[in-house]
């Protein structure tokens, strides 16, 4: 598995998760710019795999999208994306190799590699301009990104991933790579790791599942102000739990055309899904529509179950 992600509280959840999962073997994290900027998130990065005891290389990327201005979540994570708990530095670097290149030649390493995206999709636009193979090297590519047909979190219309760095995202949609798309609204509802899930996890009394609960605590109170969801919302979780056991995870899924507005000041970022196939362009990307919620939150807890 390749990870790219822009660290912040529900991604460093992702890490762990993924990290801590016996069947699979990350042979790189890419950062980007996105919930915070890029030294930030690659510094999460490295911190999150430290507390599994992994010395998986984290490579730096995009410090920007391509076209628009960065406009950053901290409102949502905390000024250091990580619920300002005064996590201590890392105890290593980002690896010399930059983001781009590495996941290009980690893909030509391991043909068939399962790609996670977590953060806006500069890296792998940037990627797939420098290796147009590269959908070909490629066997799964689980994007945490979008909303199907559904209420975005960061303007009405669209989910922020997307809307951090629409051109890239609309290029990535349209390049041929084995999409899964897992939406920001399957982390509501049910999903929502409400008081009852925060007890189970403070519970274990594990580093892993204390951190998982304080390094989102500006995000609990953030999703309480925005969504009314009593809980913390979870959406890169969601995707790696896809990614990780696809086949008991996802409940109902279909396969569609999407398309990514990039340059609409009203809908900029919105994932547009022809869930009637009404446009007859040919399907792009598997939309997961339904999560098993049980199993999903089970996968968190087995992360946090045991320290490294």
């Amino acid at each position: 598995m390749i990870i790219d992600t822009d660290t912040a509280s529900d991604d460093a959840v992702a890490l762990l998760m993924a990290l801590r999962h016996p069947a699979f073997d990350v042979v790189a994290v890419t950062t980007v710019a996105g919930n915070c900027e890029l030294e930030q998130a690659s510094r999460n990065a490295l911190y999150s795999a430290q507390l599994c005891g992994s010395g998986v290389p984290v490579h730096a990327g995009a410090s920007r999208p391509l076209r628009v201005d960065p406009e950053y979540a901290t409102w949502f994570h905390g000024e250091d994306g990580l619920g300002d708990q005064g996590y201590p530095p890392p105890h290593r670097g980002v690896a010399a190799e930059p983001a781009v290149e590495a996941l290009v030649a980690s893909a030509e390493r391991h043909p068939g590699v399962v790609l996670v995206t977590l953060g806006p999709l500069t890296n792998i636009a940037l990627a797939l301009e420098r290796a147009p193979h590269l959908p070909d090297l490629i066997g799964r590519c689980v994007i945490m990104g979008g909303s199907a047909n559904s209420v975005g979190n960061v303007t009405p219309a669209a989910e922020f991933n997307l809307w951090f760095d629409p051109h890239a995202a609309r290029a990535v949609f349209a390049s041929g790579l084995p999409i899964e798309m897992v939406g920001w609204e399957l982390c509501r509802g049910d999903a929502v790791f409400g008081s009852d899930d925060i007890d189970r996890l403070r519970s274990i009394d594990t580093e892993l599942a204390h951190f998982m609960v304080d390094c989102n605590a500006t995000a609990l109170e953030a999703n309480r102000r925005q969504n009314g969801d009593q809980g913390i919302g979870l959406p890169d979780p969601t995707a790696m739990a896809v990614a990780l056991d696809r086949d008991t995870i996802v409940r109902r899924s279909s396969h569609h055309y999407v398309e990514v507005e990039a340059d609409s000041s009203l809908t900029r970022g919105m994932s547009v899904v022809d869930s009637l196939d009404v446009t007859g362009r040919p399907p792009n990307a598997e939309v997961v529509w339904e999560l098993n919620v049980p199993e999903f939150k089970e996968l968190v807890f087995a992360a946090a179950t045991e320290q490294p």
